[in-house]
């Protein structure tokens, strides 16, 4: 089905049949899945229809006009984004049918298992390992900066299980239950007082082989899909224009005159437009995953959306005054997904400060662009080809 008037009938037929006023909101997210309208372009069965990508704005647009509800796509947003695509590429057959539909009405949370406090952005150098047993594989190590991992029941982890070859070649890529008893999960409290991140300890985890995403030693190629999907979810999400954090500034610099001054009005101006032009080339960029998977350009746009916030966040601080230096709570909590725009001043610029570290930092991205986006030079690399075993640690 490629045709968007049949599309928008499709999910008129649908809407008829389960009324968003009248129907319970779980029964209502499971039968759209099951109708293949939660993203179109997945195969039958698993949530799609095998349409183009591009019309799921068709889809969306209906259920939004009949005040459909959402499946909180803040709150399971690593699923959505990141394990979802990984899943669907290198999964078996069972696992997208075991795994994708509870993910994507977020009956299960996922979280992530990469960083390690001795591999954040030399992630291929990660040292947790995990061990065959038989159709087993028993997993020790420690992961970092796993955000939602206190409300997750999956976890898409990356181990090293092959030492002897160079670090890339290695890894492995494995689906963890969050519930196994082996699994820790520490709270990692931040500058917000809040502590939606976490470090996790792995003791002896038992995965069946059967929660191998890929071959064995083809990890770092299956990673590199959900770092990709992760780039483009992050800094390429659909907004509208003066929304995300550009939106409470412009907010408050109409309603509050008496805050403005000739220089807060020339960088608001200088804002706006390079908010803008993120947006549209956000949009540009979901048109071009139509086409295929998500290339380096999503890191490119998770850059420019890492110091966009920052300085946005910056300048309404400033453009507030003294009311700018409150902050709502210190309370210690365990948020379960984060809002920018929810919040006050005060968090908006604080919580900013960690863009520029997750889903990749800012220098990180800078190389990839560098050298897969403009082609220039790779950065020597002494390790390419030295076992990860010998590396100097």
């Amino acid at each position: 089905m490629t045709d968007a008037a049949e599309l928008r009938s499709r999910t008129q037929e649908f809407l008829a049949a389960h009324p968003p006023a009248t129907t319970e909101r779980a029964a209502f997210l499971k039968a759209r899945f099951d109708a293949g309208l939660a993203w179109v372009h997945y195969p039958e069965g698993l949530g799609g229809i095998g349409a183009p990508r591009s019309l799921q704005a068709v889809v969306d647009a209906e259920l939004e006009a009949a005040g459909a509800p959402d499946n909180d796509p803040r709150r399971i947003g690593i699923g959505l984004g990141m394990a979802a695509p990984t899943i669907l590429r290198f999964g078996t057959e069972e696992q997208k049918r075991s795994f994708l539909r509870p993910l994507w009405v977020g009956d299960e949370v996922w979280c992530q298992l990469f960083s390690e406090p001795g591999a954040g952005s030399d992630l291929a150098a990660l040292g947790t390992r995990a061990v065959r047993d038989g159709d087993v594989w028993v997993v020790n190590g420690q992961k970092v900066w796993t955000s939602g991992a206190h409300a997750a029941r999956w976890a898409i982890l990356i181990a090293r299980t092959d030492p002897e070859v160079p670090k890339h070649r290695g890894i492995t890529y494995f689906v963890c239950d969050m519930t196994d008893p082996g699994v820790e999960v520490r709270p990692l409290r931040q500058i917000t007082g809040e502590a939606e991140f976490n470090e996790v300890f792995l003791t002896d985890v038992r995965i069946p082989d059967a929660h191998r995403l890929g071959e064995i030693g083809d990890g770092w190629k299956v990673a590199q899909t959900t770092l990709m999907n992760e780039r483009v979810s992050i800094g390429g999400s659909r907004i509208p224009r003066e929304g995300g954090m550009i939106g409470p500034v412009v907010e408050a610099w109409r309603e509050r005159p008496e805050l403005r001054t000739h220089d807060l009005h020339q960088r608001l101006l200088k804002l706006w437009v390079e908010a803008e032009v993120a947006r549209v080339t956000g949009e540009r960029l979901r048109q071009q995953l139509v086409a295929g998977h998500p290339g380096p350009e999503g890191s490119g746009m998770k850059l420019g959306f890492a110091r966009l916030n920052q300085e946005i966040s910056g300048l309404e601080v400033e453009l507030l005054g003294e009311e700018g230096l409150l902050y709502e709570d210190w309370t210690m909590r365990r948020p379960a997904k984060v809002d920018f725009v929810g919040r006050d001043a005060g968090y908006r610029y604080l919580r900013a400060k960690g863009n520029s570290i997750e889903g990749g930092t800012s220098e990180v991205l800078l190389n990839i662009v560098a050298e897969r986006v403009l082609g220039l030079p790779s950065e020597p690399r002494t390790d390419k080809d030295v076992a990860w075993k010998d590396l100097a640690r």
